[in-house]
């Protein structure tokens, strides 16, 4: 595996993990997840920096944004018992199927 395609990994892995911490910052009324969505947000940043050494920036950041917006609305499902709903459904699936058509094409 290309050393880059894991450097992207680990960016949405925190980027997902600075998200959750913005919800449960609860308006930055909590400290702990307040100051951890900047350290998550931070690492994440430098990951997708390193990525775009090598990757195309319209593919880098398509995935990344694309993963993570994925990533999160499933977690949203599971873990903060949002609705799940067929038209979410539907658009996590062409989110999917447009980061392949980037890649692909």
């Amino acid at each position: 595996m290309q050393i880059y395609w894991l450097y992207l990994f680990l960016g949405i892995i925190f980027e997902v993990l600075g998200t959750i911490c913005m919800k449960l910052a609860d308006g930055f009324s909590k400290p702990i997840p307040s100051v951890l969505v900047f350290v998550f947000y931070g690492a994440c940043l430098g990951f997708l920096i390193l990525v775009l050494k090598k990757m195309e920036v319209g593919i880098a950041y398509a995935i990344w944004a694309g993963l993570g917006t994925a990533l999160i609305a499933v977690i949203g499902f599971i873990w903060f018992d949002e609705p799940v709903t067929i038209p979410k459904i539907i658009s996590i699936l062409f989110i999917i199927a447009g980061i392949f058509g980037l890649e692909l094409f």
